[in-house]
């Protein structure tokens, strides 16, 4: 509030100064000024000072910014007549006591004074109805940018939060089968889950994470089944040394094994293979995620894994990233592409 009172009286001191500095200057060249007219221009400066300051008050009293337009292009227009009135009769009393000569004034010549002084005040109305609508569109744009970065940020916390059920419930029912064909491993399989679920608390806190993060708990997940499909089940993962700092949304790569284990591995009668590459190249994040069997007809498209990612991806970095799901030569391939971020 300070400040702007602060920038309001520096704009009418400057404003109002550079007025009667122009009146006075191009007076100045017709006739040499005398000490008595420096006196009226300085009457002229303390009198637009009052009688804007004055407008203003009723302006807000009024709560004429808050008005319809045309209301306040009628107000505008009928007070600018106005207060060009009232400014020429206190120059006109100021003539008078100094006893300057008024024969020359006329009806057409005061006519031409008060059009003149209410387009003054006119312009004045223009910078200061300009300013504040350029602030209140400031103000919106911003409240406008906030809202939708809390929907955006109440999306995303809603996306990772589906992804935990559908993770555990995944990870449970590979228990589940253990637990008759192989007790022994069932109970491994429930160590590497607790210690999967305890990672999985940890960078579900973060709305991204660095890849390194990422793989590992794709790697404990990986180890898991591998405990339930043993040797139908191989993987491979490949990373560049500078990929391994950049940035991710959280279970990001673990929905799309997910995926490529239940839609793939699962599915085959033979053994089968996952390969994760995670590389960076023309500024970007590359990530792929294969795995030997065919394209499922929509399932991979409506299931909760890639949806959940795509949206996730489109909040987070818009038109920059995205993923694509393919098949090729008896492989299943899922790609991503994300801008490179690293934490600060």
């Amino acid at each position: 509030m300070l400040q702007k009172k602060y920038i309001y009286w520096h704009c009418q001191f400057i404003g109002w100064s550079f007025y009667i500095a122009v009146n006075s200057i191009f007076s100045g060249l017709n006739y040499q000024s005398t000490f008595s007219e420096y006196i009226i221009y300085f009457v002229m400066l303390l009198a637009g000072l009052f009688i804007s300051h004055v407008y203003r008050s009723l302006v807000i009293g009024l709560d004429i910014l808050r008005k319809k337009i045309p209301y306040q292009l009628l107000f505008i227009v009928f007070f600018s007549f106005i207060k060009g009135v009232l400014f020429f009769l206190i120059i006109l009393a100021q003539w008078r006591l100094m006893r300057i000569n008024l024969s020359n004034l006329n009806l057409i010549s005061s006519s031409e004074y008060i059009l003149n002084f209410s387009g003054v005040f006119c312009m004045w109305n223009v910078i200061y109805f300009g300013f504040h609508y350029f602030q209140n569109y400031r103000r919106a744009e911003i409240n406008s940018l906030r809202y939708l970065a809390a929907s955006r940020e109440s999306e995303l916390n809603h996306l990772k939060a589906q992804l935990n059920p559908h993770f555990i419930f995944n990870c449970m029912n590979s228990i589940r089968a253990l637990i008759d064909e192989n007790p022994a491993n069932a109970k491994v399989a429930i160590t590497r889950l607790s210690n999967l679920l305890r990672n999985t608390l940890i960078l579900d806190k973060d709305r991204e994470i660095p890849v390194e993060k990422e793989l590992q708990l794709v790697r404990d997940y990986l180890d898991l089944e591998k405990i339930r499909y043993e040797e139908r089940l191989n993987f491979n993962i490949e990373i560049s040394e500078e990929a391994l700092i950049q940035l991710l949304p959280p279970f990001l790569i673990q929905s799309q094994v997910e995926n490529a284990i239940k839609h793939g591995i699962s599915r085959l009668p033979g053994p089968g293979e996952i390969q994760i590459s995670v590389t960076t190249g023309s500024g970007e994040l590359q990530i792929s995620v294969s795995n030997t069997g065919h394209l499922i007809s929509q399932t991979p498209l409506t299931g909760v894994g890639f949806k959940n990612s795509i949206q996730r991806i489109e909040l987070l970095y818009g038109k920059n990233a995205g993923i694509t799901i393919r098949e090729a030569e008896e492989w299943v391939i899922v790609e991503i592409h994300l801008p490179l971020r690293v934490k600060s």
